[in-house]
């Protein structure tokens, strides 16, 4: 098993809990995303766990390549990112097997287990969250670029200038991600795109 997460608290917890299991052995350990790639072309692990969000490489770019370099693998993404629509994503993309970081250890072990034998398993938190949470408004792409200029600093003008487009349009297109998004304020835009991980340097996907 491979274990990839930029936290080595984390990485030490789960690698407890898969301890549990039998006839388990953990062979590497990864806190970025190109150092991920790597130790699953070299291992071709049955199980890789995997933080969705982490340094070098986003994680949909280590799931593409584990599954290019190691299509037997199974892949369980374990990620602090409650946004519905993002947990969405990963479900869709295809992983095996979906936690919040928050899950008990319990319900991890049942779950590796289920995903070792073959199966696909979703946490309880998840499922109650895509269940009962509505997910947010799909952004163009257009709008992604604007949201990042804006968390970036920049005014109507320079992202007019950076985008190739009318200050004008810029403002429609900020208007058009606050009315989306349910916001009225530059602030609480802000706060909204880094906790959904809106933002480019922040997408999982």
């Amino acid at each position: 098993m491979v274990i990839a997460d930029d936290h080595a608290i984390v990485r030490t917890s789960l690698a407890a809990i898969l301890g549990e299991i039998s006839d388990i052995e953990v062979v590497a350990e990864a806190a970025n995303g190109l150092e991920t790639i790597a130790l699953v072309k070299q291992h071709k692990p049955d199980l890789l766990l995997l933080d969705a969000a982490m340094p070098l490489a986003r994680g949909v770019q280590v799931y593409s390549e584990a599954r290019r370099w190691s299509p037997d693998t199974r892949v369980v993404v374990v990620t602090g990112f409650t946004s519905t629509t993002l947990l969405a994503d990963w479900l869709s993309a295809g992983v095996d097997g979906l936690f919040l970081k928050s899950a008990e250890p319990s319900e991890m072990r049942q779950g590796f287990e289920v995903v070792l034998a073959g199966g696909r398993f979703v946490s309880q938190e998840v499922s109650d969250k895509l269940e009962n949470e509505p997910s947010l408004p799909e952004l163009t792409d257009r709008e992604r670029e604007v949201l990042s200029l804006i968390a970036s600093g920049h005014q109507n003008v320079a992202i007019g200038e950076k985008l190739f487009i009318s200050p004008k349009t810029v403002e429609k297109h900020r208007a058009s991600l606050m009315s989306k998004l349910g916001v009225n304020s530059i602030s609480a835009l802000m706060t909204l795109a880094l906790r959904e991980g809106l933002l480019d340097e922040h997408r999982q996907l």
